[in-house]
């Protein structure tokens, strides 16, 4: 195992009104709020579902393909050079992108997922 899932998340156009729907839908609170981001959960320390601003956010068509669904599993690690090292070794791509922490990658099928640690 290289990490613990953090978050499914979900791109959108407005964080704060579609955690709204979610949280009202699932019965979930929020775990993390700003103007980018909000995650809601059972709890701080437990997976979440958070929705991340785009701009500009295209929605995804279903069914079809020429927008597909637009989501992305985090990935909790404790080191993130060790993680990316296993990550890679399993056959993901970097993306080159990332901060502080987190990290974006490719994995094997080029679905984008992140490694997060903090």
């Amino acid at each position: 195992m290289v990490g613990s899932w953090q978050a499914l998340v979900i791109d959108c156009e407005n964080p704060d009104t579609l955690a709204s729907f979610y949280e009202a839908l699932l019965g979930m609170v929020r775990v993390e709020n700003d103007d980018d981001w909000v995650g809601i959960g059972d709890a701080p320390d437990r997976p979440a579902i958070a929705f991340q601003r785009v701009d500009p956010y295209v929605a995804p068509e279903w069914p079809g393909h020429l927008h597909p669904q637009q989501a992305h599993i985090d990935v909790r690690v404790k080191d993130l050079d060790l993680a990316e090292t296993e990550v890679l070794s399993m056959g993901a791509t970097s993306m080159g992108y990332g901060s502080k922490t987190y990290r974006v990658y490719l994995d094997p099928q080029k679905h984008p997922f992140c490694l997060v640690s903090w």
